[in-house]
């Protein structure tokens, strides 16, 4: 539907307005700094129209995404929807501490090593489960991968880092992952064809947003908690943003069509067929429950395998040094919350959980909240916050990066077929990539379709972040600046 323009009520605050088929307000967090597509804006207002929707909001990277924005959180009284999940299933955040100062650090030379090890761009393969071991994964995520290692190992690429892995530390970290690394998954609700595209591609960065970044701690906001957590300004750090790779992408697209066919037969009323819903206590509801966590699973033990590659490359390369895990944390995911004394299905899309301490507990974190990261556009800052108890306004939620000002298409131009001439320029011309991207190595797989992912394409990331502490969602930490970038 069209969307109400959005009244301000806030200065970070907007508000669409119950209107029309509407069942409640939609909320919108962000400062008059941020631009908000109109398409964006109709697509939440769609959101607040579904039966059975109990809250809807948007953080301040929205943009238009499928069926739903990204940046959107739908909280729903007994429904799901895949499409307000998305088709990168558990695309989230990895960030490793070093004992290292980034001053004197090679990092051309270290990120051309990583390459090395961790495959760039879509498509690639990396670690090839067998087909106990894909089980192991999709039932119990990053404790199913270690079990597979200790009794696959010689399945396993790079012998070396591998021999020299300690299991027993890597266990221990779980205790630093969203959910420990573990949803319970139900591998037999996964299709058949996701988990022959998932079977070879664990350790495999993937292509679009996704990166593994070299980082310096450019300040720290928050010094207690830095402390707590081992961060300080001038640290050598690493990001690690990837997902669910092809398995993720095929139950995306297997249950947004099952989703759409059963609303049909039904009878459910939605605004579009790109927005279907699941009732939860539904076979086709309970299944996708299970196969999106499953690839949920699936994208923890990605990240966990691309994380102990990374860390030994470090090792190997910088010498005896001390690389710690802060946290790994999920975006595209959808899990049963308690607000306001109801439970309900939290959607969120292209956001981040931020529980605050009082939700931590049992947990490293139960005295400072939840860790919580979001990356920049390439070539610009990545923040680490924290989840505070004024985050309820946004069912403990914030953003998930800086969110697109322009379509990939328009970011790179358009080409006569896959390698011909340049028939449309893209909207950054090589000087002005060239010029954001100054004094930061990148390696990528595409030199093509880099221009997607530059700078221009996407919002200010600190003026995202003021939006963010502005209105209270979570607390800054700190502040990373990129060193090298490494790309599909």
């Amino acid at each position: 539907m069209n969307a109400p323009t959005p009244k301000r009520v806030g200065k970070y605050h907007l508000v669409l307005e119950k209107t029309g088929a509407m069942r409640l307000d939609a909320d919108v967090f962000a400062s008059e700094r941020i631009p908000v597509e109109r398409g964006a804006l109709d697509q939440l207002a769609d959101a607040a129209c579904l039966p059975g929707a109990a809250r809807v909001l948007a953080t301040p990277d929205i943009h238009i995404g499928y069926g739903v924005p990204i940046g959107a959180v739908v909280a729903a009284e007994d429904f799901i929807s895949p499409a307000a999940v998305g088709y990168d299933i558990n695309c989230g955040m990895r960030l490793l501490t070093t004992s290292r100062e980034a001053v004197g650090v090679d990092v051309r030379s270290l990120a051309r090593q990583i390459r090395g090890v961790v495959p760039l761009g879509e498509g690639k393969s990396n670690v090839r489960l067998s087909r106990k071991g894909t089980q192991r994964v999709l039932e119990r995520g990053i404790g199913g991968l270690l079990d597979s290692i200790e009794n696959e190992m010689h399945q396993f690429p790079d012998g070396e880092i591998l021999r020299s892995l300690d299991l027993d530390e890597e266990r221990t970290l779980l205790e630093k992952v969203e959910r420990r690394g573990s949803l319970p998954g139900n591998p037999g609700a996964v299709p058949d064809r996701a988990k022959e595209r998932g079977q070879p591609q664990v350790g495999t960065l993937g292509g679009g947003n996704h990166f593994i970044e070299l980082q310096r701690v450019d300040r720290v906001e928050e010094d207690e908690v830095a402390r707590a957590w081992g961060i300080h300004a001038g640290q050598f750090v690493v990001m690690i943003h990837s997902g669910s790779r092809g398995l993720g992408h095929e139950v995306g697209g297997h249950y947004m069509k099952t989703a759409s066919k059963y609303d049909r037969q039904q009878g459910i009323k939605v605004p579009n067929s790109n927005l279907s819903i699941l009732p939860l206590d539904s076979r086709p509801g309970k299944d996708y429950q299970g196969a999106m966590n499953a690839a949920a699973n699936y994208a923890f033990a990605n990240r966990a395998m691309m994380a102990v590659l990374v860390k030994g490359v470090i090792r190997r390369f910088l010498g005896r040094v001390e690389v710690e895990t802060v946290y790994d944390v999920a975006h595209n995911l959808a899990a049963q919350e308690r607000h306001h004394h109801r439970e309900w299905m939290v959607h969120r899309k292209g956001a981040t959980r931020a529980f605050p301490a009082e939700r931590m507990a049992n947990t490293p974190f139960a005295d400072w909240g939840q860790p919580v990261l979001v990356p920049g556009s390439m070539g610009t800052a990545s923040w680490l916050l924290r989840g505070i108890p004024e985050g309820e306004i946004t069912l403990f939620s914030t953003n998930h990066g800086a969110g697109r000002v322009l379509s990939r298409k328009a970011a790179r131009g358009r080409r006569r077929g896959r390698r011909g001439k340049i028939v449309v320029p893209g909207a950054i011309s090589d000087r002005e990539f060239e010029s954001s991207m100054a004094g930061v190595h990148l390696i990528c797989e595409d030199p093509r379709s880099i221009k997607e992912e530059a700078p221009a394409a996407y919002k200010d990331i600190d003026a995202v972040i003021d939006t963010v502490i502005g209105a209270k969602m979570a607390a800054p930490v700190a502040r990373m600046v990129p060193l090298a970038v490494l790309k599909g």
